[in-house]
């Protein structure tokens, strides 16, 4: 039988495993909710529940990859009791896997378009509603918006196909420091300009009456406690396989807290300074920060358009964009080749050039829904493909394929929780505690579910 690969490093895991979890949520959504409710005061409540929601399914998953030694094809087979349907789910999984890769590689071509765009000064001299008109003519235009999305799927499978120490892990621990680097760069730079500071204070200081309170008055506490839960739980890429798969790579010397709890740190670190680098650069230009797309792809480039040394700093922001989106298309296609490699015993080329082919055409209704097929708008007007898929995802498959991993790890139907306690302690460092059974067996799934059907009362109802 041959032997299953591992990581050269114990960096490796930790940058690849954050890699996959750091992506645009980080930039585009935590920064602005951020300011919205309340500042520090906000990041307190966010951080509460990334300890006692995110990171505990984080070490469930990691440990079901772990205990298993296999991908999501095969570990809830190998760990499940036998005559159970545990491993139906696996099927789900990977068609979020795939759903999610469905728009996300468009949106790292548009990444890397403006990494282009803005080296050459296309925006030059362009207002607000100048940029936006750049951005919604880019997108009109199936044949170049293919093309970025090609170089996305093909360099990045291209990747996958040397291997996990030679191709993954490599590449992706080089685009992660690299990201590190570039956003401190940019975060000083954010820093020193004039004006920057008061964008600084909003960010920063606590406001406990914006958390409670909006402008015009309203109560909003519960609605910010929701913002926290969510941002909380969808910014660790969970419930989809992507974090067990590289669980199923690492040795038993660490135990999985200590290892879950340094992903989230550096999850957090990475959402944390892109604030940094928003918040006092609008400020400085007098600019209302915007969240979404809008953020990325229109306020900002309007603020470096303005910036002394804009198209330089700018070029930096959107490489540092394009690594953080690189290192998840990585990773997750990463573990849609294994699922193949485990299901049916398929080489990794094999599985490559399948897979490459296959998601090429699933990504194609994303690129067509801004131009050829815009009239189509699934989810009510004014939306888009890339609407409907991410709701898929998000709003369906990572909370509900979350819950399944925390089922199966405290279920008596399920792994069982003696045997994740087992597994997940194993090693050495941070343990996790016995005395929480209750919490994660009873509490835990409820607030999920929560998250599950407020996801839906906001997309249809609010």
């Amino acid at each position: 039988m041959k032997q299953r690969e591992s990581f050269s490093s114990r960096l490796g895991f930790l940058l690849i495993s954050a890699g996959c979890a750091i992506g645009l949520g980080n930039v585009w959504r935590f920064p602005y909710i951020t300011g919205q409710y309340g500042g520090a005061a906000f990041v307190v409540v966010y951080l509460l529940f990334l300890v006692i929601m995110g990171l505990p399914v984080m070490v469930m998953e990691f440990s079901v990859g772990r205990g298993s030694q296999k991908s999501m094809a095969g570990s809830f087979q190998a760990l499940e009791p036998k005559g159970s349907r545990w491993h139906w789910y696996s099927w789900f999984g990977l068609a979020g896997n795939y759903l999610l890769m469905m728009f996300y590689t468009s949106v790292s071509g548009w990444l890397i378009l403006y990494c282009i765009k803005m080296a050459k000064g296309d925006f030059h001299g362009l207002d607000t509603a100048g940029v936006s008109q750049e951005f919604g003519n880019m997108l009109s235009q199936p044949g170049i918006m293919t093309v970025f999305m090609v170089l996305v799927v093909v360099g990045s499978m291209l990747v996958v196909s040397r291997g996990l120490q030679n191709g993954v892990e490599k590449i992706n621990k080089a685009m992660m420091l690299c990201l590190l680097a570039v956003m401190v760069i940019l975060a000083i730079r954010s820093l020193t300009l004039e004006g920057g500071m008061e964008g600084l204070a909003f960010y920063l200081m606590p406001n406990f009456h914006n958390l409670m309170y909006d402008s015009q008055g309203n109560f909003i506490l519960w609605e910010a406690i929701y913002a926290a839960m969510g941002q909380a739980f969808f910014t660790l890429s969970l419930g989809i396989g992507a974090l067990a798969i590289f669980g199923s790579y690492i040795g038993k010397e660490h135990t999985l807290p200590g290892e879950a709890l340094r992903v989230g740190i550096l999850d957090t670190c990475v959402a944390f300074t892109a604030g940094l680098i928003i918040f006092p650069a609008c400020s400085a230009f007098d600019v209302a920060a915007d969240s979404g797309a809008n953020l990325i792809f229109i306020t900002l480039p309007n603020v470096f358009n303005v910036m002394s040394g804009g198209r330089l700093w700018g070029a930096l922001f959107f490489v540092f964009m394009s690594f953080a989106a690189l290192s998840t298309v990585i990773a997750v296609f990463e573990n849609i080749v294994c699922f193949y490699m485990d299901k049916w015993g398929w080489s990794r080329k094999k599985a490559v050039l399948v897979n490459t082919v296959l998601i090429l055409v699933l990504s194609m209704p994303c690129v067509l829904g801004f131009n050829l097929w815009s009239a189509f708008q699934p989810l009510g007007a004014g939306t888009s493909i890339m609407d409907l898929e991410d709701f898929l995802v998000s709003d369906n498959i990572l909370p509900l394929g979350s819950l399944v991993y925390l089922l199966f790890c405290v279920s008596r139907k399920g792994w069982g929780w003696d045997n994740f306690l087992a597994e997940a302690n194993t090693g050495s460092g941070l343990r996790f505690p016995r005395n929480v059974r209750f919490y994660v067996t009873y509490l835990l799934p409820i607030i999920m579910l929560i998250i599950f059907v407020m996801g839906y009362w906001n997309r249809f109802f609010a």
